[in-house]
C-alpha cells in the first residue's frame, strides 16, 4: 500500500501536470489555425479542413476558426457543412465585418445554388469571392532597375552588356 505522502506527492504532479496543459492550448490551436491557411493558401484543402479541426478541438468558441472551417468546406463542395461553420462564426462574432462579408456571399451563392440544384441543373458558378484569410504581399521575382526619377535620367546599362556592332 503507498504511503499517505506518497499519494499527496503523485495527487499534487496530477494536478500540476492538468493545470500546465491548458496553458498550451489557445497556442496550439493558434498553430493549427495558422499552418491550416497555408495549406488553404496551396490549395491543399484536405489539410487545410484537418488542422482547422485540431485548431478547433482547442478553441471551440474561436469565431476565426469557425469561418475557415466554413471556407474550406466549401472549397471542398460541402456546402451544408459550410453554411453551418459560417454561422458558427456569425453567432460568436456578430460585429466582425470580413465574418458578415464571407457569410453574406456564401448565403447568395447558396441560395442560388439550392435553386439551381432543385431545377435539376447546376449554379452558373461553383465558387465564391469570400475573402480568404489575408496573404502576406510576396517580393516580385526580379523588381526589375527602379523606375528613373525624371525622364532623362535613366540607369547606365549593366557592366556585362555589350554594345551593339
Amino acid at each position: 500500500m503507498p504511503s499517505r505522502a506518497a499519494t499527496v506527492c503523485l495527487s499534487a504532479a496530477l494536478l500540476a501536470l492538468a493545470a500546465c496543459g491548458g496553458y498550451q492550448r489557445p497556442e496550439q490551436a493558434a498553430s493549427q489555425l495558422s499552418f491550416g491557411v497555408d495549406m488553404a493558401r496551396r490549395g491543399l484543402w484536405d489539410e487545410a479542413l484537418f488542422r482547422f479541426t485540431e485548431a478547433e478541438k482547442l478553441d471551440p468558441e474561436n469565431p476565426r476558426i469557425a469561418s475557415n472551417m466554413g471556407v474550406a468546406y466549401e472549397a471542398s463542395g460541402q456546402f451544408d457543412k459550410a453554411l453551418s461553420y459560417y454561422q458558427k462564426a456569425l453567432k460568436l462574432a456578430p460585429n466582425d465585418k470580413e465574418i458578415r462579408t464571407n457569410y453574406g456571399r456564401f448565403v447568395e451563392f447558396y441560395q442560388g445554388f439550392k435553386g439551381e440544384k432543385a431545377k435539376g441543373g447546376l449554379p452558373k458558378t461553383t465558387t465564391t469571392t469570400h475573402k480568404a484569410p489575408p496573404v502576406p504581399a510576396a517580393p516580385p521575382a526580379d523588381p526589375g532597375p527602379p523606375e528613373p526619377s525624371t525622364p532623362g535620367d535613366t540607369p547606365p546599362p549593366p557592366a556585362d552588356s555589350r554594345p551593339p556592332l
